[in-house]
């Protein structure tokens, strides 16, 4: 019996319009596609006249939908995986059915397409060579600035997703934990009408949004850290050390040797808690 294959189909982030020849032809062709909401995919499959059957496959789906779809495939159908938005699997439920498939040996193919975080990308005027996609920030604040702390000295291109209720609270951690000078870029409706792209400092970013009600859905593009001479840092940490073991304080330490060594403080500060075992 000759098995189907698992086809995992980025779609459109807003506009309709953004989506492949290759996309909709493997959509219609499909037996079922496994869609992360079947109220969004009706309006997609509509806008393009295609009739293929959907089956809800989310976060909260479970292996046992796993295993049906994959019995399907091992029978022969042909399955077309796909997110509300862009690629499933970036930031979206689909990693858990995919490696589902190739764990039995079905064949996955990819049908590229959009991605939030590259169209941001794009267009953000910050450097593209080497990015790190970050995703979904924490929602609470204490891990979420502990994960902002490890990448303070990330020299790559920063991408990360966030829910317009926690967009300025995360921007203010972001201004804190990187320091208010560095580039950003604030991206907003990606491709819908009230598509709109803020170019500023995390530290002027932060603050247009702390007075602004936000809407829709975010993407924030944040230029890495400027690469560091590692002779330097050993000798911050030397310093960061003698000054922790002289009993100061994370925050009295990092004051001290930022001042001394001509750093940024919140990058000290962030040694300071590495060292001090708070991460």
């Amino acid at each position: 019996m000759t098995r189907g294959t698992l086809f995992v189909v980025a779609t459109p982030i807003g506009n309709l319009e953004d989506i492949t020849l290759r996309a909709l032809e493997t959509l219609r062709t499909c037996a079922v596609v496994a869609a992360e909401d079947t109220r969004t995919a009706k309006k997609l499959f509509d806008r393009h006249g295609i009739a293929t059957p959907c089956l809800s496959f989310h976060g909260h789906s479970g292996l046992n939908r796993v295993a049906e779809l994959v019995k399907r495939l091992e029978s022969g159908d042909n399955v077309g995986l796909i997110s509300d938005a862009g690629t499933p699997g970036i930031s979206d439920p689909g990693e858990a059915l995919v490696a589902g498939a190739a764990a039995a040996g079905i064949t996955v193919v990819p049908i590229p397409g959009p991605a939030a975080f590259v169209a941001a990308l794009s267009a953000s005027g910050l450097p593209m060579a080497r990015v790190a996609f970050e995703g979904f920030l924490a929602a609470k604040p204490a891990e979420r600035r502990k994960q902002l702390a490890q990448l303070v000295r990330e020299t790559r291109t920063l991408a990360f997703y966030e829910a317009p209720h926690r967009i300025a609270e995360s921007l203010a951690d972001l201004r804190d934990a990187l320091g208010a000078d560095r580039r950003a870029c604030v991206a907003r409706e990606i491709t819908k009408i009230h598509e709109e792209f803020e170019r500023a400092t995390l530290g002027e970013l932060a603050a247009r949004w702390e007075k602004r009600e936000p809407r829709g859905e975010f993407t924030v593009i944040v230029a890495g850290a400027p690469e560091v001479d590692e002779t330097a840092s050993v000798d911050v940490e030397s310093a960061v050390r003698a000054a922790l073991d002289a009993g100061k304080s994370v925050s009295a330490a990092a004051k001290e040797v930022a001042a001394a060594l001509g750093r940024p403080r919140n990058e000290v500060y962030a040694l300071a808690l590495r060292l001090e075992g708070r991460k």
